[in-house]
């Protein structure tokens, strides 16, 4: 039987700060508009381009106020902590985040690549995954000393105009972006520019950045969760550990999946080689073998060519989607790591690009209701969309799948 996030009512506002509210808000029982993939009809949903002018959120005034300097946070001390149940296959540098939510992403890699981390007295990778059990040997950290906020150079005024015309949904705890496809997450080698390091120009009057809680790949477009605050990040954070949070992502792919609705359970590794790594197919009890399930749904068909699919990831493991999509015979169209079909034919005027999106993600806010946000097609899949002759706007069978 499928269980559904309950929704629970927001707090109340005022009058005229609804009526100047942007369309993706903490929803209650009465909804803003008609659901994602809902029946057509319905008031149009707008996004980021479309915002009426509003007022400032508290931590915006706070932003603009005048600068009080911040003294750096003193280090911890050496401390060891047990990997708790929920924490149970997390990554290394995934639960340092949840543990210390204000800890930079580079301070992490450093102390776990000089062996300061152990994990049952032994040393590990940022990407190694924890057990229920295990003993983790923390070295004394340092948050990053916030830095004093003044008045934005031109560059950082470019870069805060446009995380604004990605955002979807905001408000003093919560920021979603509809990320673009082929803009990165977070930095890797030779990355100059990507979703954290632009973050940086929205630190508050009290020296905090907003934090990353989740992660989508570089090529993928839509919906990226931020926590602007250590409250958020922790709540948010422990809502993708118990599985409270809900995703779906559409995807172009060839052929007709059949059954047309159905689940798929694998476990999945790591594959490096010189050139790539990619998540092969793996066995239980293979060497970092994790357990996948994903849920998909047949929308809709262009012929027997191509097929608009629905999923929804229960656990939300590296390309997790891709390569699942890729098991059962229908890869994702352009994707460069998983498209494995032999002379197939991209249908003329379709871009070689990867066309999945995270379309929507419904999560508990921090504070009460829920956060249900919406983002539209990437503008390469629009105009797939447009030529296959494919409705955006019908319904997404992917509502019916349990939420295990």
């Amino acid at each position: 039987m499928s269980r559904r996030i309950k929704r629970m009512n927001p707090k109340p506002r005022e009058q005229d700060e609804r009526k100047e509210a942007r369309q993706y808000q903490v929803r209650g029982a009465k909804k803003a508009g008609p659901r994602p993939g809902g029946k057509p009809g319905g008031k149009p949903l707008r996004f980021a381009g479309e915002r009426s002018e509003r007022r400032p959120t508290k931590v915006e005034a706070e932003r603009a106020a005048p600068a009080k300097p911040v003294e750096a946070l003193l280090p911890t001390k050496v401390q060891t902590v047990t990997v708790t149940a929920d924490e149970n296959n997390m990554r290394v540098d995934r639960f340092l985040e949840a543990r210390f939510p204000g800890l930079s992403f580079s301070h992490i890699q450093r102390v776990v690549r000089k062996g300061e981390l152990r994990v049952d007295g032994k040393r590990v990778d940022s990407k190694d995954r924890l057990e229920e059990g295990q003993s983790v040997r923390i070295p004394p950290l340092k948050l990053d000393a916030p830095k004093v906020v003044g008045e934005l150079s031109e560059a950082a005024q470019k870069t805060l105009k446009a995380l604004k015309e990605m955002t979807i949904y905001e408000d003093d705890d919560v920021l979603v972006l509809n990320k673009p496809a082929g803009l990165a997450v977070q930095g890797g080698s030779g990355m100059t520019r990507h979703i954290d390091q632009m973050l940086e120009v929205m630190r508050d009057a009290k020296g905090q950045k907003p934090r990353l809680v989740h992660r989508i790949d570089r090529e993928t477009s839509g919906c990226l969760l931020i926590a602007k605050t250590r409250f958020a990040a922790s709540h948010l954070t422990g809502a993708f550990r118990s599985r409270s949070a809900r995703k779906v992502y559409w995807a172009l792919v060839p052929g007709l999946p059949k059954p047309k609705q159905g689940r798929i359970s694998t476990f999945l590794a790591k594959e490096e080689s010189e050139d790539d790594t990619i998540m092969r197919i793996a066995q239980h009890g293979d060497e970092g073998a994790s357990h996948a399930v994903t849920y998909y749904a047949v929308v809709e068909t262009a012929g027997n060519k191509l097929t608009w699919v629905s999923l929804k990831p229960v656990t939300g493991r590296t390309h997790q989607l891709r390569a699942h999509m890729a098991h059962i015979g229908h890869p994702i169209v352009g994707d460069p790591k998983y498209f494995n079909i032999e002379n197939w034919q991209l249908p003329g005027g379709l871009q070689n690009r990867l066309h999945l999106l995270a379309r929507r993600i419904v999560i508990p806010h921090p504070r009460g209701g829920v956060i249900d946000a919406t983002a539209p097609l990437p503008p390469h899949m629009q105009q797939s969309w447009n030529l296959l002759g494919l409705d955006a706007s019908r319904f997404d069978p992917i509502e019916n799948a349990p939420e295990e």
